[in-house]
Parts: structure tokens; C-alpha cells; sequence
């Protein structure tokens, strides 16, 4: 919202917009959870699906999920964010996989 700061100026009075500073909206990473029932080759479909990672991509996630017990999927604003947590979440349960998706301020 731009506010108005009135001034003098040659005995009249001018209008002048004042500059704010808007915050960029926080971010959220999207985080998959390791399990040991979710075969990997689903979760590296659910990363291709849900957020545009190549095959090599995926796999280097899916890895990480391995091997760390997390991976990051992708960065996002929280309601982008939290859409994607449903939609994998939603996925795994219909394909019968426990995978857990998660979100966490960046």
C-alpha cells in the first residue's frame, strides 16, 4: 500500500507517494520421509509426477530420502506448499505406500 506525505512547495501543497517495503512471502521446503515399506522407484515417480524433477533428479532425492531419512523436493510459498504435501500424501495412500511429505519454513 503506497501512503501520500503532503509537503510545501512554492506555497501550494504537493503530494508525494512514500516508499514502502514489502516483505517477500516466506517460503516452505517440501520434504519426503524415509520408511522402510515405500519402494524407491515409486518415490522417484512421485517426484517426477508432483514436482518436475528429470529421472536423474528424482533419483538423486530419492537417495538422499534413503539415506538421510529426508530429501527436499522443491521450495515453495506455503500454500503451493502445503497443496503439494496433500497431492503426495493423497497419491501414496491410493497406491496403498505410508511415504510421508512434509513441509517446514525455509
Amino acid at each position: 500500500m503506497v501512503t501520500r506525505k503532503q509537503i510545501e512547495r512554492d506555497g501550494g501543497a504537493v503530494l508525494l507517494p512514500e516508499k514502502s517495503r514489502v516483505k517477500p512471502p516466506p517460503m516452505f521446503k517440501v520434504l519426503l520421509l524415509n520408511d522402510d515399506f515405500t519402494p524407491m522407484d515409486f518415490v522417484v515417480v512421485v517426484l517426477e509426477k508432483f514436482f518436475g524433477l528429470s529421472r536423474e533428479q528424482a533419483t538423486m532425492v530419492m537417495l538422499n530420502v534413503h539415506r538421510d531419512g529426508k530429501g527436499v523436493c522443491g521450495t515453495y510459498p506455503r500454500d503451493v506448499a502445503a497443496t503439494k504435501v496433500e497431492q503426495v500424501e493423497a497419491f501414496s495412500r491410493r497406491h496403498q505406500h505410508p511415504l510421508a511429505c512434509v513441509m517446514e519454513e525455509n
